[in-house]
């Protein structure tokens, strides 16, 4: 039986190749994991540029720690970790250096929204919805709602615990509906 592109076990399989210096399946692996890696990134900055210019580090950081990778275990909440210290390490440098720039309504990103977009069908009004949603939840509203990530795999990610990252998609999901006025239960 053939290995579906982008499951875990074919993840894994690019990844342990790679290990064994395959660029051949660093290549399978930019493939599979660009795209979502970058809109994860995008979502987090509200930055198209930005995002992509993450992306790249987020793979050179990859690369560097490739060692540290484990067989066996999953490869994609493995590389949304590095992504989101590569988040966190800009994060803390644009605030060292106190620069706040605001971001004209077409540069606003698109954020994926497939996974909100049965409660909330507006995508341009859930973008907005969603700059107000406090980032801790928003993140984990998203990596759950819209990537598909189990509640531990966001809680290992988030340095949190499992209940944590539910509690906080589940509050990032209460804050989107108060903004629609959506009652629980009913989008």
């Amino acid at each position: 039986m053939a290995q579906d592109e982008g499951s875990a076990a074919h993840l894994e399989e690019l990844m342990v190749g790679y290990q064994n210096g395959n660029l051949d399946a660093f290549e399978g692996l930019f493939a599979t994991l660009a795209v979502p890696l970058r809109n994860y990134l995008t979502s987090l900055v509200r930055d198209l540029h930005r995002g992509e210019d993450l992306l790249q580090e987020t793979f050179l950081q990859m690369h560097r720690s490739r060692h540290t990778y484990t067989p066996g275990r999953p490869v994609k909440p493995w590389a949304f970790g590095i992504a989101r210290h590569v988040f966190l390490m800009y994060r803390r440098s644009a605030a060292r250096r106190a620069r706040h720039e605001g971001l004209a309504r077409e540069d606003l990103p698109e954020i994926p929204v497939a996974g909100l977009a049965e409660f909330f069908p507006d995508r341009e009004d859930l973008s907005k919805a969603l700059s107000g949603v406090p980032h801790d939840r928003r993140e984990a509203l998203l990596l759950h709602h819209v990537w598909g990530f189990s509640f531990r795999e966001i809680g290992n990610m988030l340095g949190v615990t499992e209940r944590a990252a539910k509690l906080r998609a589940f509050r990032g999901m209460q804050n989107l509906r108060q903004t629609f006025g959506v009652k629980r239960g009913t989008p």
